[in-house]
């Protein structure tokens, strides 16, 4: 297997194919960017949504979109956030904590993909904007808002895909 291959590869080796293994991603454009692990969620995330019957077609959004990654064919807006760790990356663009006014609708729902920390697909959640707007989190440091992946969360939004333990 790929694993037992690997493991006979010199140090150089090893860190040598890191780079061709990151440009063949791009080749076969699974990844667009250095962000290898939301870029990997954004493919799976578009692929699950495409290949599974009852839930909408998904297509990328043009490269540099604000605030969305994804448009269904019937127009609704999708953000996805993937992560290893228990927090998402940050969502621009929405007001800060001590705004009275309220946001502006950036997207119609945000989709969850979480790795472990090997980067291996556990779930896919499904998140409304009111739900979004319920859980996120102000990141003081970056002036944005993120996800905090908790079991609160994960048990109160749609789950897309888990992937089933023994």
């Amino acid at each position: 297997m790929i694993v037992n291959f690997i493991r006979q590869l010199s140090d150089n080796e090893l860190i040598d194919s890191y780079g061709v293994i990151i440009d063949e991603l791009k080749r076969r454009q699974i990844i667009r960017s250095k962000n290898v692990v939301g870029d990997l969620g954004e493919y799976i995330a578009i692929k699950h949504y495409c290949e599974t019957k009852g839930l909408p077609r998904l297509q990328a959004a043009p490269p540099s979109t604000k605030n969305i990654d994804a448009i269904s064919v019937d127009g609704d807006r999708y953000s996805i956030k993937a992560t290893t760790s228990g927090t998402t990356s940050v969502f621009y663009g929405l007001n800060p904590p001590a705004s009275s006014e309220p946001d502006q609708q950036k997207f119609e729902y945000v989709i969850l993909v979480i790795f472990d920390t090997n980067v291996r697909l556990k779930q896919i959640n499904e998140l409304t904007w009111k739900q979004f707007l319920q859980y996120k989190r102000w990141h003081s440091r970056m002036g944005a808002w993120n996800l905090t992946v908790s079991k609160e969360l994960l048990e109160n939004t749609r789950v897309i895909y888990r992937v089933e333990t023994l």
